[in-house]
């Protein structure tokens, strides 16, 4: 294969990859943006609310993560699916399904979990140059774990409209 082929070919990968930014840290040799996305679609489309999780057993410390943030509300971990440089979750300890299930009751807790989201984030030194916070509520906004938890992503330049 000639140089000036190979060339096209690397360009047209990085634009494939630009186009797909979320998952611009992987392998430009495979075709992951397409296929992560349908992946975690379909995770969301059959994922159901459960009396437990992952994420409630992480609060409650039966599974051993590496700990950002722990209080007596909330813990804060990397994502291990990370879809940014820096891509860490803050889940309360309260095992609240989505969102959507929050009452007024919750107003201390979720404005404690966004000022717990931004702390972290300073100490993972993206407050500078920006980051995003995401809450999927329901499958179509791709939940495919039903205990109520905030994505904090950045560390590169995020496009918008998101999805």
């Amino acid at each position: 294969m000639s140089a000036v082929i190979r060339s096209l070919l690397s360009l047209a990968s990085v634009a494939a990859v630009h186009r797909c930014n979320s998952y611009a840290y992987f392998s430009l040799a495979t075709p992951y943006c397409s296929a992560r996305q349908s992946d975690e679609k379909t995770k969301a489309q059959t994922a159901k609310p459960t009396e437990d999780t992952i994420f409630g057993k992480i609060a409650r410390k039966e599974i051993k993560v590496d700990l950002l943030h722990d209080d007596d509300q909330c813990v804060a971990f990397h994502d291990v699916n990370k879809q940014a440089p820096s891509h860490f979750l803050v889940i309360p300890k309260e095992p609240i399904p989505q969102l959507s299930a929050c009452t007024s009751s919750h107003e201390k807790l979720l404005g404690h979990l966004l000022i717990v989201a931004t702390q972290v984030a300073k100490k993972q030194g993206l407050s500078d140059d920006g980051y995003r916070l995401v809450i999927n509520n329901g499958r179509n906004a791709c939940q495919s774990v039903y205990h109520l938890h905030i994505h904090v992503l950045g560390g590169r330049q995020l496009d918008w409209p998101p999805g």
